[in-house]
């Protein structure tokens, strides 16, 4: 904001007509000085924004957030049934409100296939990434980590490694022609991804195999150029050219029409670096020992036989995970080699751990991925570290038992915080374990079939990865924690005020 805005108090009010006329001749010498791009017209915007200090950036991008709140996608059901889905009310989808009682597809017929790809605006192009070359990889990188999330507030964003995206988007099976980009023709810059990668999935009592869209990106300069919905039709029609006429997704905005809706729930592994940069806060009447206290972890792991997957386990955490999910209505079907790629461990990515009886047989299996948020602008802190919950499966030890210690083992290795989602059993452990339940949902959808909604408890899940943590940062802002914290101190008779 400017600073001169109020004229001095004690400035005279007396002028002279000789100091006027000397004062305006003056302020238009100077107006005229050294402002030739005024004669050339207004300059590009883009450029100004770029030429601005970092900081300046950041408070521009809050006053925009600010601006637009209440704008965008509903985020419940009930503005969802006022709002005019003009995209996707066109798409084989569910619509809002609609009564379903029995799941199948919604075009049983195959479309005919459209040949060309689909228009772009003026000065773009389509093009498919080779992200076994390093370059490119790069490349999705930079446009993931500086445009795909987000915090509201700008200080903190995901920061996705080439290792990361090399897991998330070339399982078994995959094809490069899914790895739909958009470059910028003058400069080849990349402005635009979408992505797709096959699985089997079993809803109710039908298995199909589909395709998990993900990773939907549009550079931040672009948003106004409606190309999100060029981006969805073209990996439909890149899909539909394999023979995939299905798939699933998820969003925290509603769209048309959530076959489920669950939640977060996040428990701190690191308070004290979570409160300092405003992650989570103290409620009144409490202070930071009480809450070091509050969610202070055993040192130990109880579980004997505990230990991390490896190669020789693949077999039978396939059969595990295969007799556990059976039960649930919404459920991957994994084959050995996509068992192998998703949950054999890799550094900094997915960690798996089983745990082995005395006789050699793995009875129970625990696994979680890797995200790292960069923190921006703070004096001390420049990462975050989460744990993201994948499966837990337990036969010999008790569920929470399991995750206690992998929770410890979690904070040994320096996370700060291990996000789950109440799918499957996770309710069991959550409020036990003292997991804070974030403000915000995650919304799981299928394109082109219908079923009757599935709830949480009965999703065998977790589509990956998604930027819950940027939600839930910004909520557990507003929220300070309260909630949880009457919970936790009520469930293990702490007194805040003593």
């Amino acid at each position: 904001m400017p600073e001169n805005m109020h004229m001095s108090e004690d400035k005279s009010l007396e002028k002279t007509s000789e100091g006027d006329v000397a004062g305006k001749k003056k302020k238009k010498s100077k107006k005229d000085k050294g402002q030739t791009w005024a004669k050339e017209g207004q300059p590009d915007p883009f450029e100004v924004l770029d030429a601005l200090p970092e900081e300046k950036q950041q408070e521009i991008q809050r006053a925009l957030h600010l601006f637009s709140l209440g704008q965008g996608p509903p985020k419940s059901l009930k503005d969802a049934h006022k709002h005019n889905f003009c995209f996707w009310n066109s798409q084989p989808v569910m619509k809002i409100g609609e009564e379903v009682t029995s799941h199948g597809p919604i075009q049983t017929e195959k479309p005919n296939i459209r040949q060309t790809c689909y228009s772009l605006p003026e000065g773009f192009c389509w093009d498919k990434l080779d992200l076994k070359n390093s370059e490119q990889l790069g490349e999705l990188c930079t446009l993931l980590n500086e445009n795909y999330t987000e915090g509201d507030d700008n200080t903190v964003r995901f920061y996705y490694s080439p290792e990361f995206l090399l897991w998330a988007l070339c399982p078994p099976g995959w094809h490069p022609e899914w790895h739909c980009g958009v470059r910028v023709n003058s400069n080849r810059k990349l402005v635009g991804f979408v992505s797709a990668v096959p699985a089997t999935f079993k809803i109710y009592d039908t298995e199909k195999k589909m395709v998990e869209v993900n990773f939907l990106c549009v550079h931040k300069k672009l948003r106004s150029k409606r190309m999100a919905p060029v981006l969805i039709r073209e990996i439909t029609r890149r899909v539909q050219q394999q023979g995939f006429y299905q798939a699933i997704y998820s969003a925290a905005v509603v769209l048309p029409t959530p076959v489920t809706t669950c939640r977060y729930w996040y428990r701190s592994l690191n308070p004290r670096k979570l409160i300092e940069i405003n992650f989570s806060s103290l409620p009144r009447n409490m202070t930071l020992q009480r809450a070091l206290k509050l969610y202070r972890l055993p040192e130990i792991s109880k579980t004997a036989g505990l230990r991390l997957m490896t190669l020789a386990d693949v077999p039978k955490v396939q059969d595990l995970l295969r007799d556990y999910l059976k039960d649930f209505y919404l459920l991957p079907i994994l084959n050995k080699e996509e068992t192998q790629h998703w949950l054999l461990p890799r550094d900094g990515i997915i960690d798996t751990y089983v745990v082995e009886d005395l006789g050699g047989e793995v009875t129970d299996l625990v696994s979680f991925y890797t995200l790292t948020s960069t923190v921006l602008n703070h004096h001390t802190h420049h990462s975050l570290k989460a744990a993201y919950s994948l499966y837990t499966v337990t036969t010999a030890t008790p569920l929470q038992q399991l995750i206690e210690d992998v929770l410890i083992i979690a904070k040994a290795r320096g996370y700060d915080v291990f996000m789950a989602l109440d799918v499957m059993r996770n309710k069991a452990f959550l409020e036990p374990l003292k997991f804070t339940q974030g403000d915000n949902t995650m919304h799981y959808y299928l394109y082109n079939w219908t079923c009757p909604t599935i709830t949480p408890d009965k999703v065998g899940t977790v589509l990956k990865p998604k930027c819950s943590l940027l939600r839930e940062w910004r909520s557990s802002r507003l929220i300070g924690n309260k909630r949880c914290s009457v919970r936790c101190f009520e469930q293990h008779r702490i007194n805040p005020l003593n």
